[in-house]
C-alpha cells in the first residue's frame, strides 16, 4: 500500500504516486553497458569505476522521484531548444538519417557517448560545423556560469565537450553551448574552443577506469575525508569507505 505519510495533502499523495511511477518505469530501462563519455568529468575515478561496473548504489540512496523530473526537465528543454535554434535559422542535425543519435562508440563498446547535435550552418558571427551541446540549470549554478564560464563553473561538461569535439571530429571549428535558466528561461551561450590536452586527459582517464575496472584494482578516492562534500553526494560513499 501506498505511504502518504509524509504528507496529508493531496499534492503529497499525487507527488507520492508519481515518483512511484516514474521510479518504476526508470526500474524497467536496460542497464547501460558502457562507461559513458559524458561522465568523465567527475572528480572521482573511483566513483566512475563504481558506475561503470553498476556496483549497487547504497541503501536509501536510489535516485529520487523529484531528481528523475529534474532529468525530465532537461530533456524537455533540449527539444525546445532544438525548435527555437531551427527558427533562428540555424540548420542543427540531431539524429542520423535512420532516427539514431549522433554519437561515438571505442575501447569495444566499453566507452560511448552521445551527443545533442552538430550544428552544420546558420547565421553570421558563428563556425560550422560545430559540436552543440546545451543544459537546462537553476538560477544559483546558471549565475556561476554566466560569471565565470564552461570550464571554470561547470568542469564536468567543460570534459564532455572536449571529448565529444575529439571523438566526433569537430574540432575545427568553437562547440556551441547553450545553457537556458529553468527559472527565467534566459538563454547564456558560448563559444568552446577545442581542448585538446583536456580531451587526452579524458580519453586517458577513461581507458584507467575501465582497465582498473576489469582488472578488479579499486582506483584512489578523490577526497580524503568522508564528510567532504563530493563524498556526501556519492551514491556509493558506504560502499567506497568500507574499502581501503
Amino acid at each position: 500500500m501506498m505511504d502518504f505519510n509524509s504528507s496529508s495533502s493531496i499534492s503529497g499523495q499525487l507527488t507520492a504516486l508519481i515518483d512511484a511511477g516514474m521510479q518504476l518505469e526508470r526500474a524497467r530501462q536496460s542497464v547501460r553497458q558502457y562507461l559513458g563519455a559524458s561522465r568523465l568529468g567527475t572528480s572521482c575515478e573511483r566513483a566512475l569505476q563504481y558506475e561503470f561496473a553498476q556496483a549497487p548504489v547504497d541503501h536509501g540512496r536510489d535516485i529520487q522521484g523529484r531528481i528523475l523530473r529534474i532529468f525530465e526537465r532537461g530533456h524537455v528543454n533540449e527539444t525546445s531548444m532544438v525548435a527555437w535554434l531551427h527558427c533562428a535559422g540555424f540548420d542543427l542535425r540531431t539524429h542520423h538519417s535512420n532516427g539514431e543519435q549522433f554519437g561515438f562508440s571505442d575501447a569495444n563498446g566499453r566507452l560511448q557517448g552521445h551527443i545533442d547535435g552538430v550544428i552544420v550552418g546558420g547565421p553570421e558571427g558563428f563556425a560550422y560545423p560545430a559540436l552543440w551541446e546545451n543544459k537546462c540549470l537553476g538560477s544559483k549554478a546558471w549565475r556561476d556560469l554566466e560569471k565565470n564560464g564552461l570550464a571554470i563553473a561547470k568542469p564536468i561538461y567543460a570534459a564532455q565537450v572536449a571529448i565529444y569535439q575529439a571523438y566526433l571530429e569537430l574540432h575545427e571549428h568553437p562547440a556551441i553551448f547553450t545553457a537556458v535558466n529553468a527559472d527565467t528561461m534566459e538563454i547564456y551561450t558560448e563559444l568552446v574552443p577545442f581542448d585538446a590536452a583536456l580531451a587526452q586527459r579524458m580519453s586517458d582517464r577513461a581507458v584507467k577506469v575501465i582497465t582498473a575496472t576489469e582488472a578488479q584494482e579499486l582506483l584512489p578516492r578523490a577526497f580524503n575525508d568522508q564528510t567532504h562534500f563530493g563524498c556526501r553526494m556519492c551514491a556509493w560513499q558506504d560502499r567506497c569507505w568500507r574499502t581501503s
